[in-house]
């Protein structure tokens, strides 16, 4: 190989690598700056891009959302209570050129801005509400940051609060506070579950008095009415028992009369009584049982007054034996005189 070929084949190797140098590829993610010599060229869009090498410079800016985590730091509250807190950042580069060129690193600056002014924000505030107002926190360090990164050219998407971490003597006091707080709470569930079993108790006592109550008065009503009832129909029935016997009573004749009559006599001499009251006329029915025995009627019987018969006047009657033969006398006689034109139906 000669000296010409070799010098050939250098310099085709350093054109290659020369070329190769001013080779560059931007992402489709990726914003390239050019700066030739100290000087902004302008922006290079994603692709294949040749520039001219060792005078050329591209950086490249990533144009994705990009999450950025403020370490903790410790914060003193509206009320001396010092806490821990740390909280993350979504940001975004609108604008490369002023990325770049307005702020040496966008991604430090945000930090240490949001670190000033996440300390300013929980300052003002008490640790219970930093503790329940997160939300509140969130969009005020939100505002603040983005409208300081705004002339950088980059938007803060998002801020959120990761930890909010007291000290220990603080989370004691906090975790003694919450126990008695708890405690409370269940106290008053307690109370209040017992004023409600009490309520309901009482409501279903009075329920039952009312029931029972009601039931006793329905119960009163009924054995009223069945009382009533009963003294209706037992009045009915003396009533019909007395219509049957006026009814039966219309087909005695005197005879009959007279005969059951002499029964009556019959059964009062057996009592053991010493005096006897008879409750009818004693003298006509001497005359009606003389008459049915054929005896002559006496006018002087129908001057013997009503009388009541006592130890004294039972004495001159007849025995037990003769009124019982007269009976049986007038029952014949009775029945002996009877005709079929006597019989009343």
């Amino acid at each position: 190989m000669d000296a010409l070929t070799l010098l050939a084949i250098i310099l085709v190797v350093i054109i290659l690598f020369i070329f190769a140098k001013g080779v560059v590829i931007v992402q489709p993610y990726q914003k390239g700056l050019a700066v030739r010599l100290g000087t902004y060229t302008g922006q290079v869009n994603p692709g294949f891009k040749w520039v001219v090498p060792f005078i050329t410079t591209v950086y490249k800016l990533d144009l994705r959302t990009q999450v950025i985590d403020v370490p903790s730091q410790e914060v003193i509250t509206k009320d001396n209570s010092p806490t821990d807190v740390d909280a993350i950042i979504y940001v975004r580069v609108m604008d490369p050129e002023r990325a770049y060129f307005e702020v040496a690193n966008y991604r430090q600056a945000t930090v240490a801005l949001a670190q000033t002014s996440l300390r300013g924000i929980i300052g003002d505030m008490e640790l219970d509400e930093v503790l329940y107002n997160r939300d509140m926190i969130n969009r005020r360090l939100r505002d603040i940051l983005d409208k300081e990164t705004d002339q950088w050219g980059v938007k803060i998407e998002r801020v959120e609060i990761k930890e909010v971490n007291p000290i220990g003597a603080v989370k004691q006091a906090m975790t003694e506070q919450t126990s008695a707080e708890r405690e409370r709470r269940a106290a008053i569930l307690r109370a209040d579950g017992e004023k409600r079993a009490a309520i309901l108790k009482a409501e279903g006592l009075r329920q039952s008095m009312i029931l029972e109550s009601e039931g006793e008065r329905q119960s009163k009503i009924l054995r009223a009415e069945g009382t009533r009832q009963s003294r209706i129909l037992e009045a009915q029935g003396e009533a019909q028992g007395l219509r049957i016997v006026a009814l039966g009573s219309r087909a005695l004749d005197k005879r009959s009369i007279t005969v059951l009559s002499l029964n009556t006599m019959q059964k009062m001499a057996d009592g053991q009584a010493t005096k006897i009251i008879f409750p009818f006329e004693l003298t006509n029915l001497i005359k009606q049982g003389a008459k049915f025995l054929g005896g002559e009627e006496l006018a002087e019987i129908d001057e013997i007054p009503d009388i009541a018969l006592d130890e004294n006047i039972l004495g001159d009657l007849p025995d037990k034996e003769e009124i019982a033969k007269a009976v049986e006398a007038v029952k014949n006689a009775s029945e002996l005189a009877r005709t079929p034109e006597d019989i009343v139906e």
